[in-house]
């Protein structure tokens, strides 16, 4: 009958009371109507018991360790009493972190919502909203209908929060992306300030290619962007750039993106499909957008294809400032560019630091060729954790002057512009002082003269960058921070060559990585273990 499934389903989706008393919390409680040895806690066991135990194997209990205050359940044995008797108490326990939890008014998180279970009547409903290949919760919300009346509090001043979905002036801007297989779901929204690259996989069709959404230019740059959330001021999508990409893989960037091109079916190909969107959002401090550009890469697809690949992008820039790209987060990711710049002339005080041109430590690169004057400008960045060398070889002449010839060999070592300082941590900002590394610059020769009133010069021939770094932090989560960054120059004599004799001098740059963090005393046990079976939901509502 009705009542008894509708009773069933209740009972079912009944969930008990989440039990926050810490006096009645016990997470070594494993075994029912039985008592745990060592648990003292355990409300099962005796005084008899309790005084067989030897220890406690959970001495403190507390609900949530995330709180600024809470009760502590205590417990402890009298080890001199007889028989041994178990101590219990009750304190107040305070966080010293700054960042706790006052209070707990979400009680929702203390539940588990119930699904809505399939009956006679509502399995149509459900079937059509959750029977596709795709689907998605799409609050109400987000669709904004414009010829409502304004609310109340329509004039008040919004601004988008960090994660908030960018909204349109008819839902909001949507990222592709795949949802539970590899097939794109138009649904996503993207996130202020969030930035997100995706892939999917859509399904086309040559004869009806030009009526798939997903495969058009305009599907993603029709809607004006909201500058901020529940305001008229529009921010219009424009196309930054437009690049065709040919059925063997060539891409060519087309000098005229001011004009729109549409899927148009050709025989039996389907040219102008959008294989890839690049939207770059810039905006203010106080949370509104100002400007919305989209790149495009547009393809073909021949009859033969059943579905083509997508590729989505999003970045964001805030206005008057230049984007860095970061090399961890915060300590340096192995395989990535080791950040590098400059202080600034004039400043009496380390006020900010000025990155070089590519931001990043570079060194000498190797061409085929081998020759060093036509290297001067190729430059190779140094990844963090990689140790590397290269080199070129130098042919000198009689005719050459010395100092100039100093001067080219050391802009092949160091560049034109040798930064002075070096990031500590993978996302060092230019403001924070402390977190730039300067770097110490030595001097070697290789050679001395036999003769000091013999003509020669010095050259530099060799540059050995040595970068000093620490695991800091956790042992669970260490990150890789550098302390020290050392360029030493060396130098070789160059004696005067007689006319018409030349000479081959190698040159090389090299950079070596060095892990100076204190290993483990002798003896010293950094992973401690607890002999301790938690139970499944120990660690909820948490995953």
């Amino acid at each position: 009958p009705a009542d008894t499934l509708g009773a069933a389903q209740k009972q079912a989706c009944s969930a008990p009371a989440p039990v926050t008393d810490v006096a009645s919390l016990c997470v070594c409680d494993l075994l029912v109507a039985q008592c745990d040895a060592n648990c003292c806690c355990d409300p099962d066991c005796s005084p008899e018991e309790f005084s067989l135990f030897t220890t406690c194997s959970i001495p403190v209990v507390v609900g949530d360790s995330h709180l600024c205050r809470q009760k502590a359940a205590v417990y402890s044995l009298d080890v001199e009493a007889n028989p041994p008797e178990r101590i219990f108490q009750l304190i107040d326990q305070v966080n010293p972190s700054i960042f706790c939890i006052h209070a707990t008014n979400y009680k929702q998180a203390l539940y588990l919502r119930c699904p809505e279970m399939p009956t006679p009547e509502n399995f149509d409903d459900l079937l059509n909203e959750f029977g596709s290949a795709a689907f998605s919760a799409e609050p109400e919300g987000w669709n904004v209908d414009t010829e409502a009346p304004n609310p109340p509090d329509a004039n008040e001043t919004h601004s988008y929060q960090y994660g908030a979905p960018i909204q349109t002036e008819h839902a909001f801007l949507r990222l592709p992306s795949p949802v539970v297989s590899s097939w794109c779901s138009d649904a996503n929204p993207a996130g202020f300030l969030v930035n997100q690259a995706t892939k999917c996989i859509r399904s086309v069709s040559v004869e009806k290619c030009a009526s798939i959404q997903g495969l058009s230019m305009l599907f993603y740059i029709s809607s004006s962007i909201l500058a901020v959330p529940k305001s008229s001021q529009m921010v219009s999508v424009t196309v930054q750039s437009i690049v065709v990409q040919s059925l063997d893989g060539r891409r060519t960037l087309l000098e005229d993106d001011d004009v729109l091109r549409l899927p148009l079916a050709l025989g039996e190909l389907c040219l102008n499909i959008v294989l890839g969107v690049s939207y770059h959002i810039t905006y203010t401090d106080t949370g509104a957008i100002v400007e919305a550009a989209a790149a495009f890469v547009l393809g073909a697809v021949t009859k033969e294809a059943l579905s083509v690949q997508q590729s989505f992008q999003i970045s964001f820039t805030q206005v008057n400032t230049k984007p860095v790209p970061l090399s961890g987060n915060p300590g340096y990711v192995v395989g990535l560019p080791v950040r590098a710049g400059f202080r600034p002339q004039g400043y009496p005080f380390l006020a900010e630091f000025l990155t070089n041109k590519h931001g990043q430590l570079t060194i000498l690169q190797s061409t085929p060729s081998q020759d060093c004057l036509a290297a001067q400008a190729a430059r190779a960045p140094v990844l963090f954790g990689y140790n590397m060398i290269s080199g070129c070889k130098l042919r000198i002449t009689a005719a050459m002057k010395c100092q100039p010839l100093a001067q080219t060999l050391l802009d092949v070592l160091k560049g034109q512009s040798f930064p002075e300082y070096v990031a500590s941590f993978g996302n060092s900002q230019a403001l924070d002082v402390l977190d730039w590394v300067p770097i110490t610059h030595l001097h070697s020769s290789e050679q001395r003269l036999s003769n000091p009133l013999q003509s020669s010069c010095q050259i530099p021939v060799a540059l050995g960058i040595e970068v000093k770094w620490t695991k800091y932090g956790s042992l669970v989560n260490p990150q890789a921070r550098i302390v020290n960054v050392t360029a030493t120059l060396s130098t070789t004599t160059l004696k005067q060559l007689p006319s018409g004799r030349e000479r081959i001098i190698p040159v090389t740059s090299s950079v070596v990585f060095t892990d100076i963090s204190s290993p483990a005393e002798p003896g010293y046990k950094a992973w401690p273990t607890i002999n301790i079976k938690l139970p499944f939901d120990f660690f909820y509502p948490f995953v």
